[in-house]
Parts: C-alpha cells; sequence; structure tokens
C-alpha cells in the first residue's frame, strides 16, 4: 500500500510538474472575521427622566415624557409628520439638555413642566379632560409619532443640537408680506449657532389664528410698564413723543425701538409688553400707545404651523428637520 501512494504521488508530479507541489491548501471550515465595535442603539424606552411636576418630582420614561410634551407643544390634528418632527426635535433638545447637565430652576430634575423654563406638558389626565370625545384618536397620533421617531434626533457635527422651535413665524409688516422668516439665533440671544440661521418658512395668515394681533396701552399703563423694566429713562410729554425710529434685523424683526433718544431692543420691547413676537410696529397719540404684532414665539428654529404646512406639501418630518435646522443630519442619539 504505501509502495501504491508513493507511486501515485510521483506519477502525479511527473503529470502535472511543481504545481501540484505548490497548489493552495483548501480554505479553513471557519474563517476568522475581524471584530467591530457595536454602535449603540438608543431607545426612548431605556432611558429614565427625573421630571419636576407642580412641586413634585416624578420619574418617567423618555417615551413618556415626549409623548407629553408634544400633546402640550403641538396641536394633535396637525399631520403625522409634523408630530413626528415635534416629537424628534423635543428629543434632540432633551439630548441636549442632559449633556449640559440640570438647570439651576430645578437641580433635582433633568426637567420641569413649566413652558416658560422648559416645555410645555400634558398629562393623559389633563389631555383626556381638554381633548374630551377625541381624547383616543388624537392621542394615539402623539404616541404614533414618538414610537415612529423612537431614538432619532438631529445631530451637528455628531451631537444633538439644541431644537428649539416657536408657534409660527412671522413676516414682515412694512412692506407686508405673506411668506413667512424664522430669526438666528444671534438675533434673539446672546450668540450664534451654525444650524439656528433665518431661513423661509411657509405658513401664512391663511393657516395660523391670530397670526395677526394688535395691543393697546394707554399712556399711564405704557409709561407704568417702561418705568418698571426701565426706571433711568425720562418719559415727559405725551406718548406720541416718546417713539422715534426702528430698526429691523434680516428677518424683519424689531432689533431696535428709540424710546426717549435711547434704543431698546425689540426683544425688550417685546418682554415688556407681552407682544407675540418681536415682528411689530409701534405708533403712538397723546394718549394710547398701539403695538400691531405678526406671528407667536421667539422665532428660532422650528415653527410649528410652518412644519405643519410643509407636512401638507409632502415633506417627511427628516426634511421638515433638514429644512429648519440647517447643515443638521438625522440619526441616533
Amino acid at each position: 500500500m504505501r509502495k501504491s501512494a508513493a507511486a501515485g504521488w510521483i506519477l502525479a508530479v511527473l503529470l502535472f510538474g511543481a504545481a501540484y507541489l505548490t497548489a493552495p491548501a483548501p480554505p479553513a471550515d471557519t474563517a476568522v472575521m475581524p471584530e467591530t465595535e457595536e454602535v449603540p442603539v438608543h431607545r426612548d424606552a431605556d432611558l429614565t427622566l427625573a421630571i419636576l411636576d407642580g412641586g413634585a418630582v416624578q420619574t418617567m420614561t423618555l417615551a413618556d415624557y415626549l409623548t407629553g410634551v408634544v400633546r402640550g407643544e403641538m396641536p394633535a390634528s396637525f399631520e403625522l409628520e409634523a408630530l413626528k418632527a415635534q416629537a424628534a426635535a423635543e428629543r434632540s433638545y432633551v439630548y441636549y439638555q442632559l449633556s449640559k447637565g440640570r438647570k439651576d430652576a430645578h437641580p433635582d430634575a433633568d426637567f420641569c413642566t413649566d413652558h416658560t423654563c422648559c416645555s410645555a406638558f400634558l398629562s393623559e389626565a389633563s389631555a383626556k379632560e381638554k381633548w374630551g370625545g377625541d381624547f383616543l384618536p388624537w392621542n394615539t397620533r402623539v404616541e404614533q409619532a414618538v414610537s415612529a421617531t423612537d431614538g432619532q434626533v438631529a445631530l451637528y457635527g455628531g451631537a444633538p443640537i439644541l431644537a428649539v422651535f416657536h408657534s409660527s413665524s412671522s413676516c414682515a409688516l412694512s412692506p407686508p408680506s405673506s411668506s413667512g422668516r424664522t430669526a438666528s439665533a444671534g438675533d434673539v440671544w446672546s450668540g450664534d449657532l451654525p444650524y439656528l440661521v433665518s431661513v423661509d418658512s411657509p405658513e401664512g395668515e391663511d393657516s395660523v389664528p391670530n397670526y395677526y394681533s394688535t395691543v393697546t396701552y394707554s399712556a399711564a399703563e405704557a409709561k407704568e410698564r417702561l418705568l418698571s423694566a426701565c426706571p433711568e429713562l425720562k418719559l415727559t410729554g405725551t406718548p406720541d413723543k416718546w417713539f422715534g425710529a426702528v430698526t429691523e434685523n434680516g428677518s424683519g424683526r424689531v432689533e431696535t425701538v428709540s424710546v426717549c433718544g435711547r434704543d431698546m431692543e425689540g426683544t425688550a420691547i417685546r418682554r415688556i409688553f407681552s407682544l407675540r413676537s418681536a415682528c411689530f410696529t409701534v405708533s403712538a397719540d397723546s394718549a394710547s400707545v398701539t403695538f400691531r404684532v405678526t406671528g407667536y414665539g421667539h422665532g428660532v428654529g422650528m415653527s410649528q404651523y410652518g412644519a405643519n404646512r410643509l407636512a401638507k406639501e409632502g415633506r417627511t418630518w427628516q426634511e421638515i428637520l433638514t429644512w429648519y435646522y440647517r447643515g443638521v443630519t438625522i440619526g441616533n442619539a
């Protein structure tokens, strides 16, 4: 047997040459694959938050918190893609704020339900009372918006963004314009952010309740409000002598108003007189001061009514976010 095997080997070498000797070995049964690092996937149900509500801190999942915020911040009758955009924007805001630490206003909680500090929040019980017979279909839409965007945020440079939003963008009053425009972060606050720039917003007076508003104060009321905020003002004579030149920024909002020779920021005038936005005109006579205002909110980031209009036009929630937050990508938190 050994002689036969040896003879066969010699014959093979004679017939096929050196190629027989150098033929590659058959592949191993199992190949060793290089190890790859798994990217963690964040899910809303996996994150627990501490929420300050009415003086008491309670815990809830991010999914439950987002559901309450979307209920409180955006009409549930809006287009589903707009509701999804709202859910993803708020989720982005949550992760951004978590990276910055808790606010001084609530050191024992991640967020609160006070809309002047964090975001508006509508509990299930409150929603049932507010929506009545519409609770089931509307709440289902809100829950669907949250679950459909589970874990997804707007990212800039790989990090979740400060995804602020407002009700409706303003349009210029002088000259009149039918198209809205958001404000850049620097127009309203102390610094700019590359993704919070002024962009066109498609909502208009036909789709926004109370898009235009008018507020009138008596001379005594206006004087009291101005002096409470700025005691150093010299308000002499009648209101028609108080207000001077008005300047606007690139989005059509008031940048400064001259009041008795002092330039005051438009955002300050908005705050002093409780105006719905900083897009306004001011007129005064001997007895009163009147503001004509358009839009509602600070104007930075996503316009909720603009998002709804974009959704009606067929835009997806991802397209809505990249419309209002320029240069961002959509990905897992």
